[in-house]
């Protein structure tokens, strides 16, 4: 019975941790969204203060030329973060499937030794055994 309750407690630990995993990736899209949106209206400010909004230009700011390329950094790695995201969400359904599985592996289990409880003395208990094979 006790390896049971462990195998439960290590699939809740698996789903859980993949859980957080996914958790993290989200915040961490949601944190570079948030840099993204700083970095446009920063570079919306630069080239307005120089009166050049050009990037091809000789004369484009250094300062939003390079907030460009720290944007266009933070854009790759969301789409790579929603890649891994996407593969977390499906480890961590699997995961949770696992458990559940293990959960009602233990509760027909634990119903089955509880049923010589539940019968009364006059019903046939050989009856209600599996037939071997």
């Amino acid at each position: 019975m006790k390896s049971r309750d462990t195998l439960i407690r290590l699939k809740k630990f698996q789903a859980e941790e993949k859980g957080r995993r996914v958790a993290q990736i989200e915040a961490m899209i949601a944190e570079f969204t948030r840099m993204i949106g700083d970095l446009d209206r920063e570079i919306n400010v630069e080239e307005q203060r120089s009166g050049n909004s050009d990037p091809s230009h000789f004369a484009y700011s250094t300062y939003a030329r390079a907030s460009r390329g720290r944007r266009d950094n933070l854009q790759n790695s969301i789409a790579e973060l929603r890649d891994q995201a996407e593969e977390a969400k499906s480890l961590h359904a699997e995961a949770v499937d696992e458990l559940k599985k293990a959960e009602n592996l233990d509760g027909r289990e634990k119903a089955f030794e509880r049923m010589p409880e539940m019968l009364r003395p006059d019903m046939d208990v050989t009856a209600l055994r599996p037939a071997r094979v």
